[in-house]
């Protein structure tokens, strides 16, 4: 069988409502190559049917279409990474199933590709999406230019196309808690961007807030040292604020013009300082878990099974669960 061109990667949980859609859209899309293009949807623990309408595709499509069935929910960053493990195309779509991200923009990020850039990355001039969500967005995104240590690429999320020396790259990277658009712009090469507007979702309902600000916080430490600098920070401006704030006080109480209690003073000084600890004690335990679950080495994910189209054949090196 011919290596296939294109593999689209397309993590999927409990999105019945848009893969009929979203297949359809791919399949026109992608039409016409004289090479194959694979479809890799990686079910991430759903418990609708959307496994079902996968499977039944694997027979009957013009593409080659493999179902990944993960063992359990394991998150969006990690049911893409496992998508590209089982990727056997010279270059590799990242893209979700909400279609948000238009198919329609594939043939011009894969020519785009094969041009010569390793990563072609959708980037968003603009969001059909709600007030508070771009809002929380751009403070997103402003922050990562700031205080990231990789480059900044804009409001670009994980639609991109990945050529195979930066696929296998990411695969590469043993880290467990995963941010892929930061790994992606970490790895260098000759990075493209293309603008679109983002729409919103096709049906469904979208990661909730805790989800997005878990993903946010993953993110800023993965790829930032500037909160471990701000509890340093912390703590200087707490010590010169209290010092200067006694040294001020016994003033004023030496020559009376002042005269409180001294244990107001010491029960405010001890609730300022307890919080700032607490805070720092916040920042440092949020880096200490990545320490500690790297440490632990457990597999990244599980497959239950893999379902692929007749003509695909499985990759040479495939694995149940990566563990490097």
């Amino acid at each position: 069988m011919d290596v296939p061109l294109l593999s689209v990667v397309v993590p999927v949980l409990n999105e019945e409502a848009n893969l009929p859609e979203l297949h359809s859209r791919l399949v026109e899309s992608l039409a016409g190559h004289g090479r194959p293009i694979e479809v890799i949807y990686v079910d991430d623990g759903s418990t609708d049917r959307s496994s079902e309408l996968i499977a039944s595709w694997t027979a009957d499509s013009g593409f080659e279409i493999v179902l990944v069935k993960l063992s359990r929910n394991f998150g969006m960053e990690v049911a893409m990474s496992a998508g590209l493990d089982q990727s056997q195309g010279d270059y590799v779509a990242l893209m979700h199933a909400d279609l948000q991200d238009p198919p329609e923009l594939l043939p011009e990020m894969l020519a785009t590709a094969e041009a010569g850039a390793d990563v072609v990355y959708a980037r968003r001039i603009g969001r059909d999406e709600s007030a508070v969500k771009r809002m929380l967005a751009t403070g997103f995104y402003e922050l990562m230019r700031r205080i990231a240590r990789v480059p900044y690429q804009g409001q670009a999320g994980d639609f991109r196309v990945l050529s195979r020396r930066v696929v296998q790259a990411l695969q590469s990277m043993p880290e467990r808690r995963r941010f892929l658009r930061g790994m992606v712009a970490w790895v260098g090469y000759e990075q493209v961007p293309i603008e679109y507007r983002r729409a919103g979702r096709h049906a469904g309902r979208g990661a909730s807030y805790p989800a997005l600000v878990r993903l946010a916080l993953e993110a800023m430490t993965a790829f930032s040292d500037v909160p471990l600098q701000l509890a340093t920070l912390f703590g200087t401006l707490t010590a010169l604020v209290s010092a200067l704030g006694a040294l001020a006080i016994a003033g004023l109480t030496l020559v009376n013009v002042i005269s409180i209690s001294v244990w107001v003073w010491v029960l405010i000084a001890v609730l300022f300082l307890s919080g700032v600890q607490l805070i720092t004690v916040g920042i440092l335990g949020r880096y200490l878990a990545r320490v500690h679950e790297e440490v632990l080495r457990r597999p990244l994910y599980l497959v239950d099974s893999v379902e692929r189209s007749p003509s695909s054949d499985p990759p040479v090196s495939s694995e149940s669960a990566r563990t490097t």
